[in-house]
């Protein structure tokens, strides 16, 4: 593990060149006429480079924590999701090239960027295994990097937004069968298997959703190839294998506990069809869960997009989910699971409840939006 602090550098270029995909980042990473190389530099008080989450030092489970210069911990935490069409397993420093994990350190959250295995290392479920695995190592491990697993929210693009996507609708839901086909979805990988996994909040941008329906709405790339990106997550052609691909359906894990979401989709995508947003609002919607599509006008796959505006709006979002909810503290530890309700009152000795100023001075950004301090009876 390396350590820095006080630092600003540039990133690598992490992407790998793969023509097959268009999924790695934006299209506007490469067309824009004159980058803002500001964004891809991160400005933070102190990181930690390449974690390995699940303990087995592949690059597939690796991780980045990045802090914000500003602030005082534990910081609200932001999971990241690069998107690579699923052929990556060493992208999470794309991230921090279109202003995205920037954005985020501004606000005061901190970033965790994190790698998960491609489709060529391993099939579905193993990228939402990974996700899941790289969540219950911040949550178990919050203390250690100044993080507070008060809030946890998660954002990913392309590729990531439907892992990001996955992860929040399949809150609390370990498994999925469909027709008598089955997939883990938490799996086992790492350490801390009876961490809790769940997120607080999705910001989607542009993710793919519905595997099948996604020529028929209309796209430049043909997902319904047996060679698409699509057929190689599953590992199979997936109009021919409808059930196993519903299982990598994002809707197929809506639940009465899915995070709530944002969602940021361009009406001129042509790799990815807005449908695909649109499909996924709906069905949350239907199932009772608070969901804004922001339909982009003449927005494509990033440009016009990802752009500091709904940047802007993706913080007001996260913010607004963390001040709906009261951090728990107990025994003079932020709680790894927040639910008051789950505590037998007999077992509370005393209580106390902190605002304002003094939540913020107590426990830095995380308690902003106040605290509950509960000491238990020995």
């Amino acid at each position: 593990m390396i350590f820095f602090n006080s630092f600003l550098f540039p990133l690598p270029f992490y992407l790998l060149l793969i023509i097959s995909s268009f999924f790695l980042l934006p299209s506007a990473t490469f067309a824009q006429q004159a980058p803002d190389y500001t964004k891809s530099f991160v400005e933070s008080s102190k990181s930690w480079i390449e974690v390995d989450y699940a303990g087995d030092n592949i690059i597939g489970h690796k991780l980045d924590i990045f802090l914000p210069k500003e602030g005082k911990g534990p910081f609200p935490v932001i999971i990241n999701i690069y998107g690579s069409a699923f052929f990556s397993n060493s992208s999470k420093g794309t991230i921090f090239q279109s202003g995205l994990g920037q954005s985020l350190l501004k606000a005061g959250y901190a970033v965790v960027s994190i790698n998960h295995r491609s489709s060529k290392d391993a099939i579905w479920p193993a990228q939402i295994q990974d996700v899941k695995a790289a969540i219950r190592f911040i949550r178990a491990n919050a203390t250690i990097f100044s993080l507070s697993p008060g809030f946890i929210g998660i954002t990913g693009f392309s590729s990531g937004g439907h892992l990001s996507a996955s992860a929040g609708t399949s809150n609390f839901k370990n498994t999925i069968e469909i027709n008598g086909k089955f997939a883990d979805l938490e799996g086992s990988v790492g350490k801390f298997l009876q961490t809790p996994s769940h997120v607080d909040a999705v910001v989607d941008w542009f993710g793919p959703t519905d595997f099948l329906s996604m020529d028929i709405c209309g796209s430049t790339m043909k997902h319904d190839d047996p060679k698409s990106p699509e057929s190689s997550l599953i590992g199979a052609p997936i109009q021919e294998n409808k059930e196993l691909t519903q299982l990598a359906n994002p809707m197929s894990f809506v639940n009465p506990k899915s995070a709530p979401f944002l969602i940021f989709h361009g009406d001129k995508d042509p790799l990815v069809p807005h449908c695909q947003s649109e499909k996924l609002t709906a069905t949350l919607k239907s199932k009772g869960i608070s969901t804004e599509l922001v339909l982009v006008a003449g927005g494509g796959h990033g440009p016009g997009v990802m752009i500091d505006t709904y940047f802007t709006q993706m913080i007001r979002f996260f913010d607004a989910q963390r001040a709906k909810r009261t951090l728990l503290v107990i025994d003079g530890q932020i709680a790894i699971d927040q639910e008051i309700n789950k505590i037998n009152p007999d077992k509370i000795s005393s209580m106390n409840v902190l605002k304002g100023d003094m939540a913020t001075k107590a426990y830095g950004k995380s308690g902003e939006f106040g605290v509950i301090e509960l000491v238990l009876k020995k």
